[in-house]
């Protein structure tokens, strides 16, 4: 089957660039291997530059339930500190995110294939791309888009992950007093080869998204249980937030294999790299989700001003590394044991510094993405 442009994965980059193509006349087929939307290992905040991509691809997310965040609140050890964020948040499900953006590609006209698995993708004799299908057919386009996500696709994989990072999310029905504590902000707890982030989603739950080094998990014999007892001892907040509260799945969502401060140096003719693809940002920054959404609106523009993808890949780079390099500092400070002892009591001091930590790792900090032609 012939198609003008094929995006492999429908999740938020890969929804968000067939919007974009779609709308300006490309034929466009969008394959994803789950039957439909489910949740994802996410910590599911929108920062302000996601919201506004968000607002201009036609989605709403008021009227799908988010939650308002306006504030940010550390928690190492007994210590909690919170300052307000310097832009409007939300929190919304990846399940209800992704299912809004599926549908808005459908009326824009993609051509949406889900419940498939892409086995792999390749060149053809032709200079196309073709991607086989697990029932053995074929889907071939003369570009197409890699939004898999964190799933590597065969051939195209990332490096690996050196830190071994693991992470898990478990939704709750927090106790009526820990409910009201959260509402409206979103907190990042530290502890030893990690940290979590809980806060408020829809229907009054709260989502906890964490990560910790593989090397850490023995030491509570590999269990989610007695992990999840490790934080809380390690981290009291968390245990208070906790308290009472109700698990609301059998059991956590996970995830291998996540190669923080990853960014694709390069690609293959007719092939843009998008998402996780592309650029893989520690989590506690908040700024997966608009990064997603960044490379996608950038994949288009670069697509449709007839920028090849290694040129587009090379100049998605450049506007990235700077807010990468600094979030990966900071992360080696979250992990740092002194560091964790210490930050609360010099953010009830300078509560600022989180705005500033805040505004440097924000995709927007570092410039939109300007097309420039191969002769550039």
């Amino acid at each position: 089957m012939q198609n003008e442009v094929l995006i492999l994965g429908a999740g938020v980059a890969g929804c968000a660039v067939s919007i974009e193509l779609a709308r300006k006349g490309c034929g466009v087929t969008l394959i994803e291997r789950e039957p439909t939307p489910r949740h994802k290992v996410c910590g599911e905040f929108l920062s302000g530059e996601a919201l506004q991509d968000l607002h201009a691809l036609g989605i709403d997310v008021a009227s799908l339930g988010s939650v308002p965040i306006g504030y940010v609140r550390l928690a190492a050890a007994r210590r909690a500190a919170e300052a307000p964020l310097p832009f409007p948040a939300a929190s919304l499900t990846r399940k209800a995110l992704d299912t809004a953006l599926i549908a808005r590609a459908i009326s824009a006209g993609v051509r949406v294939e889900q419940g498939r698995s892409v086995q792999s993708l390749s060149r053809t004799t032709a200079g196309t791309w073709a991607a086989t299908l697990d029932d053995g057919t074929t889907r071939e386009a003369s570009t197409a888009f890699l939004a898999t996500g964190k799933h590597d696709l065969r051939g195209h994989a990332r490096p690996s992950d050196p830190e071994q990072w693991i992470a898990f999310k478990m939704y709750y029905r927090l106790a009526p007093a820990q409910a009201a504590e959260l509402a409206g902000a979103s907190e990042l707890m530290l502890y030893p080869g990690g940290y979590g982030g809980i806060q408020p989603v829809e229907d009054g739950i709260a989502n906890l998204c964490c990560v910790v080094q593989r090397r850490y998990l023995p030491r509570t014999g590999n269990h989610w249980e007695s992990f999840l007892a490790r934080m809380q001892r390690d981290c009291p907040h968390l245990a208070m937030r906790l308290a009472g509260a109700q698990a609301l799945l059998a059991r956590p969502i996970a995830i291998t294999h996540i190669p923080y401060g990853y960014i694709r140096r390069t690609s293959e003719e007719g092939l843009y790299c998008i998402g996780d693809q592309a650029a893989v940002i520690p989590s506690f920054t908040g700024d997966g989700i608009s990064i997603a959404l960044h490379t996608a609106r950038c994949a288009a523009a670069a697509f449709l001003a007839a920028v090849p993808a290694p040129l587009f890949q090379a100049n998605l780079r450049s506007g990235l590394v700077a807010q990468m390099r600094l979030a990966e500092l900071a992360a080696d400070g979250l992990n740092n044991s002194v560091a964790r002892a210490l930050l609360p009591f010099c953010l009830r001091v300078w509560p600022g510094v989180m705005r500033v930590t805040a505004r440097l790792t924000r995709v927007a900090q570092h410039g939109a993405f300007a097309p420039q032609t191969a002769a550039v």
